[in-house]
């Protein structure tokens, strides 16, 4: 790579992208890579305050920032993922199907922490659509050398890509409605269209909705005849506080399921029940789910729908980025909450 003279540079080609930007306007390339400079093009550069430019000189210890971009975007890419064509020296992942974007935090400050080389993305567990971008990739300088994208490269061979997206899966579900003011009809269910609204998004069977009085045993047996009736998931609304008339937490307790959390350290929904029985997600979801549009359970509901198996852990993590800010017009999930 060598600087000349904007003056002396017709007839040499450009190394790089070089950008124009107008406020409010436009931010693209004025002048791609490869372009040969012409006298014309002397004033509209000098304007863009170039008053000298870089021509390629290979060397074959430098990689040059296109292609830097393409090979670490090959190394950090996994399952269901694409790259873009670089554009002023990055390049982009998008998915290539819906799904929840999986991302090796440790690995990823690792190849950050390679000179020159920079990787920014989307939060881990961010759900995300077909063609959605959610990584980038680029060099800092215009060439690095040759050991930086290397590194890179050999820490993915060792340790795997860093970004995949994993495809929500079909799930058949079973709906229990608990509670004997719906029971007995005093008043209208309000659960059944929030939970059914929620499934629809992922496309999900819905097995049947069956109502519940407020009776333990009677609690218990819709869950089990669900199970049955080959549901890959169980949701049970309502009767998760700590009145005496709450009854959901003890029901999937006397199912034999294991409880991997009867609470968790966000809001709103902190009162959430998670657990296994023989391998079948169920969830107990407290009343907020009725009033906010987002809770625990839609942080929730797209790992279950990729086929993670949740520990404690993963609930407890909740506790950073927990606390909804319960905006106005609300964004998730693209926002924070739940991350």
């Amino acid at each position: 790579m060598r600087k000349v003279r904007v003056q002396d540079a017709v007839g040499l080609k450009l190394c790089h992208d070089i950008t124009k930007v107008v406020p409010g306007q436009f931010k693209g390339p004025a002048f791609k890579r490869d372009h040969v400079i012409r006298e014309e093009d002397i004033e509209e550069l000098l304007n863009l305050g170039k008053e000298h430019i870089y021509v390629w000189e290979d060397n074959v210890d430098e990689i040059h920032e296109d292609d830097a971009a393409i090979r670490i975007a090959k190394a950090v890419k996994g399952k269901n993922l694409c790259y873009t064509e670089t554009q002023e020296g990055k390049t982009s992942l998008l998915a290539s199907v819906r799904g929840l974007l999986k991302i090796k935090s440790s690995l990823l400050f690792e190849v950050n922490s390679v000179e020159d080389v920079t990787v920014t993305s989307l939060p881990n567990n961010f759900q995300v659509e077909v063609e959605q971008k959610v990584a980038a990739a680029r060099i800092v300088p215009l060439v690095t050398q040759e050991k930086n994208i290397q590194k890179v490269e050999d820490l993915c061979v060792l340790h795997g890509p860093i970004f995949n997206v994993e495809p929500y899966q079909k799930l058949k579900v079973g709906i229990v409605i608990t509670g004997s003011e719906v029971y007995k009809g005093r008043i209208k269910d309000k659960f059944g269209p929030v939970i059914k609204k929620k499934m629809e998004f992922f496309e999900a069977e819905i097995l049947g909705q069956e109502f519940c009085m407020d009776d333990i045993g009677y609690i218990e047996e819709k869950i089990l005849n669900f199970k049955e009736k080959g549901a890959d998931l169980i949701i049970v609304t309502g009767g998760m506080s700590v009145d005496p008339d709450d009854l959901t937490p003890g029901a999937i307790r006397n199912t034999g399921a294991k409880v991997i959390t009867y609470g968790v350290p966000a809001q709103p929904g902190n009162m959430f029940m998670m657990a296994y029985l023989d391998g079948i997600p169920v969830l107990g979801v407290p009343g907020a789910a009725t009033y906010f549009k987002t809770t625990v359970l839609d942080t929730v509901l797209p790992r279950i729908f990729i086929g993670e198996v949740l520990t404690k852990n993963d609930f407890i993590a909740m506790g950073e980025g927990g606390l909804c800010s319960q905006c106005q017009m609300c964004q998730y999930p693209n926002c924070y909450f739940g991350r």
